[in-house]
């Protein structure tokens, strides 16, 4: 397991949070809410200027102070572009700071709806939204967050979930039976073919927050390096071929009014779910000995979990087998 799983956020006492902020100037006046955060620790609060805030602090060892402050680099980037975007407030002349051992942050409190998933009509102005966020990353390239790959993805998921004990013992043949050859699929995708770019990373209706008519980003922790599509295809909904399609196109259609889009990337998007599917599996079992993921995933150390989780990756693995999506598809309507 990585140093950033062994770390625990015992000694976060509201009496340090509340000192950590005073140090860069901040009185909280409000108690202090926990927001839904389990990689790192968030928390909203409100200010002495009758202003709300939210405070986060960094899961020590994740990330290097340069990976954390190009993404605050980028999210400013965005805003100076007026792509709606949270970044974090500069206090004492800096974004991230420090306070016995704990790296934190401040950024304003940003309220607003979730978005429904698979609506066409939002998912074209999403797509919009997006395409002006590539039309920014464009112009720049990361030099300290991480690229997109698979033995990040696959290969090291692969190790922690052969080191963990969550799955059960009268599974483990039929789980390593499909997730080794789903594996082996997924080792060998390339992606030197594709133009690589800055993303969101993460880029999910639960990432995005709608108010007023606007659409907001949020929380560009997995912030990377990767093809387009990466920040495209978590906004398809669903498991009808058509329906889907119907989506991707509306999505496409709203991004290319801002950069163009590479049609070829359509044949990334069942490997990116491949990935996704045995990374998250991975970073749940790595950060188990973390309480609040025990308790905010109890499911995941059940059998009836990785029952369906066998039945999720030969679905990923027949998906796999089909043509991919494609943009202008022949259906008959």
């Amino acid at each position: 397991m990585d140093a950033a799983s062994d770390f625990s956020f015992s000694g976060l006492t509201p009496d340090l949070i509340a000192n950590a902020l005073a140090s860069v100037g901040v009185d909280p006046m409000s108690g202090l809410l926990a927001l839904n955060s389990y990689e790192n620790r968030v928390y909203q609060f409100v200010a002495d200027d009758q202003k709300r805030y939210v405070a986060k602090f960094y899961r020590p060892a994740r990330w290097s102070n340069e990976q954390i402050l190009e993404e605050h680099a980028f999210t400013a980037e965005l805003l100076e572009e007026d792509v709606p975007a949270v970044a974090p407030l500069i206090l004492d002349g800096a974004t991230l700071h420090h306070f016995e051992g704990y790296r934190f942050s401040v950024f304003p409190s940003v309220g607003g709806r979730a978005v429904e998933p698979g609506d066409v009509d939002q998912l074209e102005r999403i797509g919009r939204q997006i395409g002006r966020l590539h039309a920014v990353a464009r112009q720049g390239e990361f030099k300290h967050r991480k690229h997109l790959t698979a033995d990040d993805h696959v290969s090291a998921s692969l190790v922690t979930l052969k080191e963990t004990s969550l799955i059960p013992e009268n599974l483990q043949s039929a789980f390593w039976a499909i997730a080794e050859p789903l594996s082996e699929q997924l080792m060998h995708v390339d992606f030197s073919g594709f133009d690589q770019q800055r993303l969101h990373g993460d880029c999910h209706i639960g990432n995005m927050l709608l108010r007023d008519d606007l659409l907001t980003f949020v929380d560009f922790d997995d912030a990377m390096t990767g093809p387009a599509v990466q920040d495209l295809w978590m906004m398809l909904a669903g498991d009808d071929r058509q329906q889907r399609w119907q989506q991707l196109d509306a999505l496409v259609s709203g991004y290319e009014e801002f950069c163009d889009f590479d049609e070829r990337e359509t044949q990334l998007i069942e490997l990116l779910r491949g990935f996704r599917i045995i990374h998250y599996m991975a970073w749940l079992a790595r950060r188990w000995e973390d309480a609040a993921f025990q308790r905010a995933f109890p499911w995941f150390a059940e059998q009836r979990y990785w029952e369906q989780q066998v039945l999720a990756l030969k679905e990923q693995f027949a998906a796999l087998q089909e043509a991919p999506l494609e943009l202008r598809p022949n259906f008959n309507f």
